[in-house]
């Protein structure tokens, strides 16, 4: 008789999971047993944080959820880091995994890998976190998370199965999926509410969040129907084309920007948190003087950071299409595109030297490689490119320098990307610091031979935080870490390595990576790239 945890691939791959991120551990190789009757592809990272990383950016890349399957214990602790900054962006990332038997549980025998309540270390950073106590609940369980992940705030979602229920009987359990409800869509009566307040506007303002993702044509539609100056945060990057007349880019938080937004009266607020990674005020909050219109799937959402005079509980798609039918004849201000252009144009002024040389370093990654995915880590480049790089679509940017803002992340999660988006250009871009954190996934990536272009930024150290230690006079103390031989290491675990001094060469070195058998190590010296 097949077992729960047998069954458990087939009722996965019923939900359309393709993909499973792990590391098997004796207390979960009996969820490995029915892998083989399904089609489901397991990847092996070389820990369990790059697991949930890649499972991010598996997800950020083509918008469908991979699984990871995590062993009790440390597994769990190396995996929350990952699941806090998918929680944080709103990624959907489904983590099973095991725990002790169930009359083992909470004892503190010294079990192996025992925790005291492995659940309770997950839940500040999951949508939910449910621990299997029989078999029987595992159908329902799993129609709760895919439920969440189709119809309402995405994020990571813990399950966990006991050693006694992973080997129970499972085969009166059901195969078939749950039907999940459509997402929510707006009320009428606060769509026609909102109408109204915008147009009376004369000021109208429009903020695109990572919500806006899945619906870039009704964001497009709503945005030119409105005729307002518009700016996306770091997750909307892509929603509008690169140059739109309305749109000011992903420029949030620069002043001209800031200003314009605090002096409208009326600012229309989508699928963002309105929060201080948003908008880098990190110690104030935004002071709107207009009236707040915000439209998000997440009820407690509309409630936090900026309290609306309208809300509209609703998925972001089918509230942009409502709004826009509801404006329908209305005349937008005709000297709004002058107005944004003007707002460019002091915007190109505002940017600094190094980030100018970032902007023509991604604007040569984006012409050597048309359609790529650029994804990132906290490194210098990113910063310049947040508020500069406008990629032609959406999924097309995204980086753990916002929100949870944790370091390592870019390697694994550009490999999830390219195994969810394998048609697509994808490069990651990470610093001499970061790398460090998950250098051991250069072996995963060589062994799935995966053209990866890895672009490391080395500048000797953590050096966005040694400049924030010198201008508040605070002593270096550190931050000049030692910096390894990274082209050694990384031909030592199976990938090629090279050094790129130019932009022209940087041209030729890209476009062999990305028809390689395999990763590549760009080497970019900071001091070499000022000059670009």
């Amino acid at each position: 008789m097949a077992t729960c945890g047998e069954i458990l691939p087939r009722l996965l791959q019923n939900y359309g999971i393709d993909t499973v991120f792990g590391i098997p551990g004796v207390h979960t190789v009996e969820l490995y047993r029915g892998l083989p009757s399904t089609s489901i592809r397991h990847i092996t990272p070389r820990h369990e944080q790059g697991a949930g990383f890649m499972a991010d950016g598996y997800a950020r890349a083509c918008a469908r959820p991979a699984a990871c399957f995590i062993i009790s214990g440390p597994g769990m602790t190396n995996i929350t880091t990952a699941m806090g900054q998918a929680y944080a962006d709103s990624v959907p990332m489904l983590v099973i995994s095991s725990v002790n038997n169930t009359h083992e549980l909470g004892l503190g025998e010294g079990r192996l890998h025992e925790l005291p309540d492995q659940s309770a270390l997950t839940r500040g950073v999951s949508v939910f976190s449910h621990s299997v106590l029989r078999a029987a609940e595992l159908p329902s369980v799993l129609a709760r998370a895919f439920a969440v992940f189709n119809s309402a705030r995405p994020g990571p979602i813990h399950i966990e199965l006991p050693l006694d229920v992973i080997t129970a009987p499972g085969e009166p359990l059901s195969l078939v999926p749950h039907p999940t409800r459509a997402r929510p869509g707006p009320d009428p009566r606060t769509v026609e509410q909102a109408a109204l307040l915008l147009k009376s506007a004369e000021r109208p303002f429009v903020v695109l969040g990572g919500g806006v993702q899945k619906a870039p044509d009704a964001a497009r539609a709503l945005v030119e129907r409105l005729g307002a100056m518009t700016v996306l945060t770091i997750n909307a990057k892509g929603v509008l084309p690169p140059g739109h007349p309305l749109s000011v880019g992903s420029t949030l938080p620069q002043k001209p920007v800031l200003e314009t937004l605090e002096s409208a009266d009326v600012v229309l607020a989508i699928g963002t948190e309105l929060s201080e990674t948003d908008t880098l005020l990190f110690y104030s909050k935004l002071n709107l003087s207009g009236k707040v219109i915000r439209i998000d799937i997440e009820a407690e959402q509309l409630t936090r950071n900026a309290l609306p005079h309208v809300a509209i509980c609703s998925d972001s798609g089918l509230a942009m299409t409502a709004l826009c039918e509801a404006l329908d004849g209305f005349k937008p201000d005709p000297l709004t595109p002058a107005r944004v252009s003007g707002v460019r144009e002091k915007l190109s002024r505002m940017l600094i030297p190094a980030y100018r040389a970032h902007q023509r370093f991604l604007a040569r990654v984006a012409e050597a490689l048309p359609g790529v995915i650029i994804v990132g880590d906290s490194t210098q480049p990113v910063y310049g490119g947040n508020l500069s790089y406008e990629p032609v679509g959406p999924r097309s940017w995204f980086n753990s320098s916002t929100g949870y803002g944790t370091l390592g992340y870019g390697l694994p999660a550009a490999l999830g990307a390219k195994l969810a988006r394998p048609e697509r250009p994808v490069v990651c871009l990470i610093g001499d610091g970061g790398i460090q954190f998950t250098i051991g996934e250069l072996a995963t990536a060589a062994e799935l031979e995966l053209p990866v272009p890895i672009i490391v930024w080395n500048n000797q150290g953590y050096g966005e935080i040694k400049k924030y230690m010198v201008e508040r006079d605070i002593p270096r103390i550190g931050v000049d870490i030692h910096t390894p031989d990274f082209q050694t290491i990384a031909r030592g675990f199976g990938c090629r390595a090279t050094r790129v001094e130019s932009l022209d060469r940087l041209d030729a070195v890209l476009k062999s990576a990305n028809a390689a058998d395999g990763p590549t190590l760009i080497e970019v010296d900071d001091h070499d790239a000022q000059g670009w």
